[in-house]
């Protein structure tokens, strides 16, 4: 009788089985075990997780570490992916022709259209107006509401105002006419006068109507077709504030110009194809299917794409003892997104929502660092240690141990870096795929469309449901269901969206509501998860139809999530797949599927 151990090294956790063998062709697993991986998947540092893993897993079986007859590491192949944003669009806005703001507390309520004025000009002029008054900083609010008070009662037309301080409330509530106040403009000197403008601010909780649709900015400032053309990117920027501004000058100008971003060639067995980032992830991926199957992927240097290239070739090369110029890009996966900007030549710091292309990158290895790994563990622990099989050829061993599976049927292995699938035949032979893109693509498009700017809170929001603290006693959750509490929830959590996470509510301090959130968090995960899904089954179904697949299981940490295994199973249905977590030996759930493959697939003489 023997034990053997079967290891699975992966980017985020690192998972064994201890595995009996009493007679040949068969054996029985005893214990298993889940712990962190220390290091870059592929490193030596990899060695304190696997020893700490299989001391658990030891335990747990009542045995020693020199019960042990062999340790089966995985075939770390693909182990390196990255990812990256390239931004492809931005609003500039020359001669400060229009400008969009966004305060948190606007005064007044409505729309007001008249020309721009200063405090001290209103206080001469003898036209009635409409005016739109201009109040620098050195005016205090009190001061600022008589004169406009004066103004008015000298038969003047005030229609709204564009204040620097934060003043528009006090001012507001100081005038017995309300009209629309908007604050906090920095530079106010530079708000042009004499020019036709607008002040739009709405109700607490709706949003602005008028300054956010082109066709009614068009009315208001007498626009003809191409002007209308120009002041589309100030309405976008404008979509969802509660309120804004717009002044038009003759000279003017705002536009939305595309950046460049560099290219990417793509290079096939049998063409070779040149695309431009700022084409988009459509175009990039539309490529990238007709060179099929990919050789290699070059970016063009001195763009953040071709940085994360070079990032990608630089590790690998590392890992390996190779110089940089032999480690090869062998997959991408571009994805659409929105990243918030600044817009250039704003008055009040204001934000648009530029287009941008996040990108994954790929680069396969082989067996090198792995072996790295084995003789540091033999050394470590004097255990004779091998390299068991390609990770995803495990997997799918692992997974047919799922009651109600047989072949033909494939895993998905839906990891931080990568995508891998395998499929195995009713006559056993297996077929597998790596793709870039996984988890961390994900986490990278949520922290970039919410503006984060914090990957782990990002990867919270990715993984755990999210709630709005409505009362200190009860709080609804993103499905609707509203929790109470009997005693008061801290304070800090009033009025805030919050992570659900294992160490309790986590308030988020952004200010886009429960259903955004959701919304951008869902959205990533189809275009990335989904995508890839689909991508990988096409590349290894029987003459690349999904539909010829009976079953297909999903193994590995996102298997778990609460929502990736519906999204995928509610495409598959359509192609008569059935979907499901695996569950690996009736206990395990999806996890431990490539560990105890390593057990199965020794024993039967195939590692």
């Amino acid at each position: 009788m023997t034990f053997i151990a079967g290891v699975d090294v992966g980017n985020n956790s690192t998972e064994v089985a201890i595995g009996r063998v009493a007679t040949a062709g068969k054996a029985d697993i005893l214990s298993s075990s889940l712990v962190r991986t220390i290091g870059i998947k592929g490193t030596i540092r990899n060695a304190l997780g696997v020893i700490d893993a299989l001391d658990k897993s030891l335990a747990l079986a009542g045995l020693e570490r020199n019960d042990l007859s062999l340790i089966l590491l995985n075939e770390a192949a693909p182990v390196i992916g990255d990812v990256a944003m390239e931004t492809i669009t931005e609003t500039v806005i020359t001669e400060s022709a229009m400008i969009g703001h966004n305060p948190g507390t606007p005064g007044g309520l409505g729309l007001g259209i008249g020309t721009t004025i200063t405090l001290d000009q209103l206080e001469t002029t003898q036209v009635s107006g409409p005016w739109i008054v201009i109040i620098p900083g050195e005016f205090g609010f009190k001061e600022a509401a008589e004169r406009l008070t004066r103004a008015i009662s000298r038969d003047l037309i005030v229609a709204g105002a564009i204040v620097q301080k934060d003043d528009a409330v006090l001012i507001n509530n100081r005038l017995h006419r309300s009209i629309p106040i908007v604050d906090e403009v920095r530079h106010v000197d530079r708000v042009p006068l004499d020019m036709p403008a607008a002040v739009e601010v709405a109700s607490q909780g709706r949003t602005i109507e008028k300054l956010s649709n082109p066709y009614d900015i068009a009315t208001l400032f007498d626009l003809d077709p191409d002007e209308t053309r120009q002041v589309v990117p100030i309405a976008r920027a404008l979509m969802g504030t509660r309120s804004a501004v717009v002044i038009k000058t003759p000279r003017g100008d705002i536009e939305e110009r595309r950046i460049p971003a560099g290219s990417i060639v793509l290079m096939g067995e049998n063409r070779k194809e040149v695309v431009k980032v700022e084409e988009g992830a459509e175009a990039i991926m539309k490529k990238v299917a007709l060179v099929s199957p990919l050789l290699e992927i070059q970016a063009e240097a001195g763009t953040h794409v071709g940085g994360m290239f070079e990032h990608v070739r630089t590790v690998m090369a590392d890992l390996t003892d190779q110089p940089v110029s032999a480690i090869q890009v062998q997959d991408i996966l571009a994805v659409d997104t929105l990243k918030p900007q600044r817009v250039l030549g704003s008055l009040a710091g204001e934000y648009s929502m530029g287009n941008a292309v996040g990108l994954a990158a790929m680069v396969k290895t082989h067996k090198l660092p792995m072996q790295r790994l084995a003789r540091k563990l033999e050394e470590e622990i004097s255990v004779s240690t091998n390299i068991g099989g390609v990770e995803a050829e495990m997997a799918i061993r692992g997974a047919l141990t799922t009651p109600g599976l047989k072949p033909p049927m494939a895993i998905l292995d839906l990891g931080g870096g990568s995508t891998d699938a395998s499929l195995i035949s009713e006559a056993g032979e297996i077929k597998s795929i790596h793709l870039a893109g996984a988890g961390d693509m994900v986490t990278l498009l949520i922290d970039t469309e919410l503006g984060l700017d914090d990957r782990d809170l990002a990867e919270r929001i990715k993984v755990n449901p999210l709630a709005k603290v409505e009362t200190l006693f009860h709080m609804r959750h993103e499905d609707g269901s509203v929790q109470f509490f009997h005693e008061p929830l801290e304070p800090r959590l009033f009025g805030r969206v919050v992570v659900l996470g294992g160490e309790g509510p986590i308030p988020l301090e952004i200010s886009e509501p429960l259903s955004k959130i959701v919304q951008v968090r869902q959205n990533a995960k189809k275009r990335v998860f989904v995508r890839n899904a689909l991508r990988a089954l096409e590349r290894i179904a029987p003459a690349g139809n999904i539909r010829l697949i009976s079953f297909v299981a999903l193994v590995g940490g996102s298997a778990l999530d609460f929502e990736i295994p519906k999204m995928i199973s509610d495409v598959l249905v359509e192609s008569g797949v059935v979907t499901g977590r695996a569950n690996v030996r009736g206990v395990e759930g999806p996890r431990n599927a490539v560990a105890t493959g390593l057990v199965l697939a020794y024993v039967n003489g195939e590692n």
